[in-house]
């Protein structure tokens, strides 16, 4: 069986892992949480990037910064349910729009229609790590006084003109799960260059507290100062990640000799219209954290899934939209038709793509969906 994906660890994992358990610190903010600190902000140019248990914290951590109950939200609906669950928890409205048909990403031409008095900020997803126009959607965010929270999730090692995604925002929020480029089972990253924000961040993710300010004696004590929760990670998945963060470059170059096997091999394919590659666009980058297929149908799509499993090959589909979602319907409001989600929702499935696939088992992947297309 090729599966879908396969979690990743290097020779230093266990280690690591070990020095961690030896040291008798294995809460959060211990040695290795320091080291993916600095390597972060390093990687990024960012005045603040904090290690949180998920991107989903992270993204969590960004609501209790930003929103009030009854804000609204823009976003996709194409996106994961921590997108807009974040904002939803602190009563808040997500308002879903409309993506375009050939990154998957947030439509910015649809963005305006949906702003109102009410409206507080924009969350960007960039799917499959390729970035929203975001030029575009900081001017509107500027010009209407809303913030910009994006969803960089995917977006690990990729680029908007050579600037890193999760950083031009007022926010980002990264994740290192398990089916993420680099990871450490579960674990996340916020970030923001806000000095603000910044303080405030650290004292959200450690439950509403200056604990780091004593830490650093800035303060002769700490005490409850604000809203928070408990979001940091411990050491050891903190060492997890820093031992895959060491090989990234060479994680990052294996991704991408894959994806650009299988963007090569299905080149025909698209000319006889029986499929469509992935696009990126000029502005971005390629990170190669997915490759997808869009069949001209479901039900095509659904057969397809059907035939790569019978020949032990999973190829998952991504995702149901929020607002077709009970929780959706309940919790959100959707402006305009979002003929472009739920086309996208019908059509699009996902190849495996991971670290240690083999030559084999790239040629298997290859070989099956080009026999199912002929």
């Amino acid at each position: 069986m090729i599966g879908f994906n396969i979690p990743l660890y290097t020779s230093k994992t266990t280690e690591y892992i070990a020095e961690v358990l030896a040291s008798g610190h294995v809460s959060g903010d211990g040695k290795y949480s320091k080291l993916c600190h600095e390597w972060f902000r390093n990687k990024l140019q960012v005045r603040q990037a904090l290690l949180v248990h998920s991107g989903t914290a992270a993204l969590e951590m960004s609501a209790l910064l930003s929103v009030q109950p009854g804000d609204e939200v823009i976003m996709p609906s194409y996106t994961f349910c921590s997108t807009a669950n974040a904002f939803v928890l602190q009563g808040a409205v997500p308002v879903f729009v409309d993506i375009r048909s050939d990154t998957q990403n947030l439509d910015e031409t649809k963005i305006e229609e949906a702003i109102t008095s009410k409206t507080k900020a924009i969350v960007p997803v960039h799917y499959a790590g390729v970035a929203c126009d975001m030029d575009v959607i900081m001017d509107i965010a500027r010009r209407h006084n809303l913030l910009v929270i994006e969803d960089a999730a995917q977006a690990f090692d990729s680029f908007y003109k050579e600037r890193p995604l999760g950083t031009i925002g007022d926010m980002g929020c990264l994740s290192f799960h398990e089916t993420k480029n680099v990871m450490s089972g579960e674990g996340g990253l916020f970030v923001t260059n806000s000095e603000e924000l910044s303080e405030r961040a650290e004292i959200v993710r450690e439950k509403g507290t200056n604990r780091s300010k004593f830490f650093r004696g800035q303060v002769d004590k700490y005490t409850w100062v604000d809203k928070g929760s408990s979001y940091l990670p411990s050491d050891i998945v903190a060492a997890y990640l820093y031992s895959v963060l060491e090989e990234a470059a060479q994680v990052q170059a294996k991704r991408k000799y894959i994806w650009n096997r299988y963007y090569e091999a299905f080149a025909e394919l698209e000319k006889e219209g029986k499929i469509r590659r992935p696009i990126i666009p000029e502005y971005a980058t390629n990170n190669a954290h997915m490759f997808y297929l869009l069949f001209n149908d479901l039900a095509a799509r659904t057969n397809f899934i059907a035939e790569m499993k019978n020949n032990e090959i999973l190829t998952p589909f991504h995702y149901v939209p929020l607002h077709s979602a009970p929780a959706g319907k309940k919790y959100c409001r959707t402006c305009g038709d979002l003929k472009v989600t739920n086309r996208i929702s019908e059509t699009l499935v996902r190849l495996p793509l991971y670290f240690d696939m083999t030559e084999a088992q790239i040629d298997m992947v290859i070989s099956n969906v080009l026999r199912f297309c002929r």
